[in-house]
């Protein structure tokens, strides 16, 4: 068996852990064995790290820009690319300002035009008029988020409709390792690799055969702390483009590997390691799926959305861009799910992002903070009928939690407000760095006597978010009806939408 690449982390918060982001199963092992591996299998830390940023950016650019396309073809006449007022700090600033914590550059989209100035081929920013030839966005970009401490990632279609290698596997696979070897050299750190799935003709009417493995393997070597998404064994797409995440999502896969050898040191996923069943399904990592894994890993999903129609610049469409609402709906949706919320906001043809895309981020951060800047279960009187360590569920901390004693997988939580308290969201958070365990729970309120459900749900993970018509009360119950192991809470909030 190889040596596996993630580190095992010990845990010592709610009682000693000890647990993984890969877990074998073995040939012995019976369904409790199963269900206590899945609720011990946890995060690598830069895993961890991605979850808790909550909100990233997409800044699709590029000669698709200036042609006015979607997909370009890789034959267009890159002398049209010249970004006039190009202002990356402008970029990671609206981005800074709307709350997003990291930003991913398309610097290849498949037309295969190169944003930095690359040697290994001609179809780049070097032979365009953008700063007499000696531009470099990939560096500006780059630069901005240092300056504005924010998380920088790129984007590197494996698909290139420009390069005449592509569909030569040996010779376009050492190419795009070139590639990603300038990136991952000469910008300082990364933290994000993001490669999606398309895989068309190249020039000379094949189809590629991506070298995913060895691919992996350099950006483990030259940026370990990055995640690799989406195509990648970090992190995986939600399964679509509409901003939406399962209301079941687990980050606990149930994975097939033929024998443990076969897995690779540095890699998740690939031919001999990839996630079982089809991944837009709305059930990956049910008690059902997981008895047949040959094994279990952490794998978050990616939800990732426009706030355009397009993921270019078009000016066409200056007047759909998202509401502030219909964001707020995103973020509840993604971010609220248990996932990660990925915005494209992609520049204009000026090198500039919209008026109309920074008014609308800037009225959703607002929202935001109107709504979550006071959680008004703060000061309530906790018990638990099994439980230790209330306190920490209105601690304002992910990393301490309340847990059951003994084994218990059920419980049910008391909450007396401080004072009556009208609300209509519930926050839920449980302890990722112990595991994802809650399978089912519901919220009830006190009202006459009588208890009456507000909401419920399956999945918790990272964070849950739901909404609901506006309770007042003073009295409800928070009540954990199924577990893999113990519960472990990390937060409670309740909060009232004010825009």
């Amino acid at each position: 068996m190889k040596k596996l690449s993630f580190p095992i982390v010990l845990v010592i918060l709610c009682g000693t852990v000890i647990a993984q982001p890969y877990v074998p199963i073995l040939p012995t092992d019976k369904e409790p064995d199963i269900i206590s591996k899945a609720a011990n299998t946890v995060p690598s830390p830069r895993q961890l790290r991605w979850q808790e940023l909550e909100l990233t950016a997409f800044f699709h650019f590029g000669i698709n820009t200036f042609t006015n396309r979607e997909w370009g073809d890789g034959k267009e006449d890159i002398s049209v690319f010249n970004p006039a007022r190009l202002d990356a700090r402008q970029w990671v600033r609206t981005a800074k300002e709307a709350g997003i914590k990291q930003i991913i550059l398309t610097a290849k989209h498949h037309d295969g035009f190169c944003l930095w100035p690359s040697k290994y081929t001609e179809h780049t920013i070097r032979n365009t008029p953008y700063k007499d030839g000696h531009g470099d966005i990939v560096k500006e970009v780059a630069e901005a988020c240092k300056e504005y401490a924010m998380g920088f990632g790129v984007y590197l279609s494996p698909w290139d409709r420009n390069s005449a290698v592509y569909g030569d596997s040996a010779r376009y696979n050492q190419l795009f390792m070139n590639w990603l070897t300038e990136l991952l050299t000469n910008y300082g750190k990364v933290d994000e690799v993001w490669f999606d799935g398309a895989n068309g003709e190249g020039p000379n009417g094949k189809k590629q055969v991506y070298a995913f493995e060895a691919w992996y393997h350099l950006i483990r070597k030259l940026q370990p702390q990055a995640v690799i998404a989406i195509m990648g064994p970090d992190v995986r797409w939600v399964g679509t483009e509409s901003g939406d995440g399962r209301l079941t999502e687990w980050s606990v896969m149930p994975v097939d590997a033929n024998t443990q050898a076969n897995i690779a040191a540095n890699s998740q996923k690939d031919d001999t390691f990839a996630p079982l069943g089809n991944m837009m399904s709305s059930d990956l990592g049910s008690r059902e799926k997981l008895l047949t894994a040959k094994a279990l890993i952490w794998y978050p999903a990616e939800t990732d959305v426009s706030i355009r129609p397009g993921w270019f610049y078009h000016p066409a469409d200056d007047a759909k861009v998202m509401s502030p609402s219909r964001l707020m709906d995103l973020y509840f949706s993604s971010v609220g799910r248990n996932s990660v919320l990925l915005l494209n906001i992609p520049p204009n043809k000026d090198g500039l992002i919209s008026d109309a895309d920074i008014s609308s981020l800037r009225g959703w951060k607002k929202n935001r903070d109107a709504t979550f800047g006071t959680n008004l279960a703060a000061g309530a009187t906790i018990t638990s009928n099994n439980g230790r360590n209330t306190a920490h569920l209105l601690d304002g901390k992910t990393s301490t939690c309340w847990t059951t004693t003994g084994q218990d997988t059920t419980a049910t939580l008391d909450f007396t407000l401080a004072g009556t308290k009208t609300f209509d969201v519930l926050l839920l958070q449980e302890d990722i760095r112990i595991g994802q365990r809650v399978e089912k729970w519901t919220l009830e309120s006190e009202d006459g006597g009588q208890w009456k459900t507000i909401t419920e749900g399956t999945t918790i993970g990272y964070k849950r978010l739901l909404r609901f018509p506006p309770v007042t009360t003073t009295r409800l119950r928070l009540r954990i009806l199924s577990s893999r192991l113990n519960p472990t809470l990390a937060e409670f909030g309740l909060y009232k939408i004010l825009e």
